[in-house]
């Protein structure tokens, strides 16, 4: 991306333009994603620390001097959550897979069945709780199993916004969860 391009766009970001930022997260997604992989290994943590940069970077980008210096910003950003992420990393241990075929043939006794639909009524109530486009964000993706490029659609919105959306609402259920009374 053309420096002066690159500037505008950071500058248009921080002046609270979100079309600004969303063509900077198209831009810059792949290589976020490319320092989390490289330092953890693992795609589903390398995709959850990119949306952890780009909601960090999004918050936080009034606070970038220097918009010229976007990408070395970004880049450190992500390599600092990586690093944070693989040192929180719970030790991996292997099971035999013989007691996993084992485990797996058990059915689920009747109190199990019952803490299911009790953590599945909690999940649906959290839902409840949410405003209207968190709800609808996560209804689309996890329940409905719409695609990141088939909500854009939905949505009107572009990719990388979709995906912030979910960061967040996300989040705000858990919040909903942890805060609910037992």
């Amino acid at each position: 991306m053309d420096q002066l391009i690159l500037r505008q766009l950071v500058l248009r970001a921080q002046a609270g333009q979100r079309e600004a930022f969303d063509r900077l997260v198209e831009h810059f997604e792949p290589m976020i994603f490319a320092v989390a992989l490289r330092r953890l290994r693992n795609r589903a943590e390398a995709h959850e620390v990119c949306q952890e940069v780009l909601l960090r970077a999004y918050r936080k980008l009034g606070q970038l001097r220097e918009p010229e210096r976007f990408a070395g910003w970004l880049k450190q950003i992500a390599v600092r959550l990586s690093i944070n992420r693989a040192v929180r990393r719970p030790e991996e241990h292997c099971t035999d897979s013989e007691i996993l075929v084992n485990v797996a043939d058990v059915p689920n006794s009747p109190l199990d069945e019952l803490l299911i639909r009790e953590r599945r009524g909690e999940v649906w109530d959290g839902l409840q709780r949410l405003g209207d486009m968190d709800r609808q964000t996560l209804i689309a993706f996890y329940i409905e199993g719409n695609s990141l490029k088939e909500m854009a659609e939905q949505f009107d919105s572009p990719i990388g916004t979709i995906k912030r959306r979910l960061h967040t609402a996300r989040l705000r259920l858990r919040d909903e969860l942890v805060a609910q009374p037992a």
